[in-house]
């Protein structure tokens, strides 16, 4: 298999269709595009658990699980887990939950030194203490199976019932909104990967805005402004850039899409590197760019402009399962999810 997310196809062959075993106690579970799971737990009178629905004033646990992207490239071990429990902090956010603590487990090769792993959770705390959640704990093992530094985080957060936004929420009618630019997070990386290269071409401030995007990376406050501005769905754009994210959308909720490819928000920035190392935007990590899906999209995209946050309506869900792209006069459909273009372009240069 390549390098990446795996497949659709191998996914719901080779994964969804092997889970069987349900449990009351989860209320959204394995679904693609779902960016993490959701529990209900309830007592009764006694304090013991009991598994029953999950009720309106009550709070569900919401738990996700990534690995660490390209951590090879990462320009440190510790800055990667960093992002790694920002990634996990936008996935709770974006179905509608508040944060609260992460686990971390931590296997490193032989070859790492103390200093390197106080190094790692350092960091890991620092960006534990921007977002205001406990590093609630995990595991770290020293281990021949890798050869740098590998991390897993899980993040919880909690829910009411009523704000719960995930893509079963998405429906047909409704209008989707982006958040900020797409290719923030791949833009970022590629900036920083190829910087010599890159500064041989453009001036150093334009490189050094590019790797800089990585502080745009959070979609915490857009998600925070979504919720009480009538938002539906939320699905944050990872790995496989904004193509991939809005097909997981469609396909998780059932529905179709019609998407105005000239209003996809991109920097300049992202514009000059991708065209300089031939790659596609479209199909680059977007971590920072929230999908959004509302009945009132220019409702909301004042709501998110108001607080500071650029946003734009690109389109709608439509009531069939045709996901269309238009530019000006040129119709065409989306093509299932490739391969990041991150791996792409390390794999025509060797990895590096």
């Amino acid at each position: 298999m390549k390098t990446g997310k795996v497949s659709e196809r191998i996914l719901n062959r080779s994964v969804f269709r092997q889970i069987k075993t349900k449990r009351k106690e989860v209320i959204h579970g394995t679904v693609l595009g779902g960016d993490c799971a959701i529990f209900s737990f309830s007592e009764d009178t006694e304090g013991r658990i009991n598994r029953v629905p999950f009720c309106e004033e009550g709070y569900a646990l919401a738990s996700c699980m990534q690995e660490a992207p390209v951590a090879a490239q990462e320009e440190a071990s510790g800055e990667a887990v960093g992002t790694l429990l920002l990634k996990c902090a936008n996935n709770l956010a974006t179905s509608g939950a508040v944060p609260f603590a992460a686990m971390i487990t931590l296997l490193l090769p032989e070859s790492t030194e103390e200093a390197q792993l106080k190094q790692i959770m350092c960091e890991a705390e620092k960006t534990c203490a921007g977002l205001d959640i406990e590093l609630a704990g995990g595991q770290t093992k020293v281990t021949k199976a890798v050869n740098t530094p590998y991390a897993v985080v899980t993040g919880y957060g909690k829910v009411k019932k009523a704000g719960l936004h995930t893509v079963k929420a998405a429906a047909p009618g409704q209008d989707i909104v982006i958040s900020k630019w797409i290719g923030l997070e791949g833009t970022a990386l590629l900036a920083k990967t190829y910087k010599e290269k890159l500064l041989k071409r453009y001036p150093s401030y334009l490189v050094e805005a590019a790797a800089g995007f990585s502080r745009y990376l959070s979609i915490i406050p857009e998600a925070a402004t979504a919720v009480k501005s009538g938002v539906c769905a939320m699905h944050d754009a990872s790995e496989g850039g904004i193509f991939g994210a809005l097909w997981e959308l469609a396909e998780g909720a059932g529905v179709g899409l019609s998407i105005d490819l000239k209003k996809l928000p991109l920097r300049q920035e992202t514009v000059e590197v991708c065209e300089y190392l031939d790659v596609n935007p479209y199909q680059l990590m977007s971590g920072g760019c929230l999908i959004m899906t509302t009945r009132d999209g220019l409702g909301l995209v004042k709501a998110l402009e108001e607080a500071g946050i650029p946003a734009v309506v690109v389109g709608k869900l439509t009531d069939c399962n045709d996901r269309i792209l238009y530019n000006e006069d040129e119709i065409r459909y989306m093509d299932r999810p490739k391969t990041d273009e991150i791996y792409e372009i390390l794999e025509r240069n060797g990895g590096k």
